[in-house]
């Protein structure tokens, strides 16, 4: 499957607090950056998103007292799972692992930088209908086809790969270049989910 020129590579949250040593680490996460870095060489577009939150965050379980990580709380939107606090703006924890090697890269859209919602998607925060600019700046650009790859798979990954179908574009996730937390089951659920969607999930590219 040779990427063409209207793909893209679509790099989700590589960021040191994702990766072994992070505040919320993903498990083997940083194994994903050669497979990455290797990819990125075959596509002429690149979208990386980065995680960029302030103190205080509404999805930290610090801003929840009595609560701990993991566990989830209602919110206006729905279902939140409270985390660790992670990715602050400015923050090492925030920046992209440093083995990334993507000078290519022609944006990078940052995410969950609202105070009272979360945001997974590259495409919309966690009530599913507030956009990033990401779907316009792909339409614009005459972009169609995603390959998705990066951290978590069940989370970021999912509910990017989720959308991107929504709003119609071809899918790829490449299962090689992600890694998940697996809470309960959620990285068999989010496969499970990108399917149902209509995204193609593939090993390798």
């Amino acid at each position: 499957m040779k990427p063409g020129p209207n793909d893209v590579l679509l790099v989700i949250d590589v960021q040191n607090d994702f990766c072994p040593g992070g505040a919320l680490a993903v498990p083997d996460g940083d194994s994903v950056v050669p497979d990455i870095n290797r990819l990125a060489g075959d596509f002429a577009h690149c979208v990386l998103t980065q995680d960029w939150h302030p103190p205080g965050h509404s999805s930290f379980a610090s801003s929840h007292p009595g609560k701990a990580p993991f566990s989830t709380v209602r919110m206006p939107y729905g279902e939140q799972t409270l985390w660790p606090d992670h990715c602050l703006q400015g923050s090492r924890g925030a920046e992209f692992h440093p083995g990334l090697a993507l000078p290519g890269a022609q944006m990078i859209i940052r995410k969950g930088y609202n105070p009272a919602i979360d945001s997974y998607s590259a495409f919309f925060e966690n009530d599913r209908k507030t956009p990033t600019g990401l779907s316009g700046y792909l339409r614009e650009r005459g972009l169609k086809r995603l390959f998705c790859v990066g951290l978590a798979t069940d989370f970021c990954v999912r509910y990017s790969a989720e959308d991107a179908r929504r709003l119609g574009f071809e899918t790829i996730v490449v299962l090689d270049a992600c890694r998940g937390i697996d809470l309960d089951g959620s990285v068999a659920a989010a496969i499970a989910a990108m399917r149902e969607a209509g995204a193609e999930l593939v090993e390798r590219v």
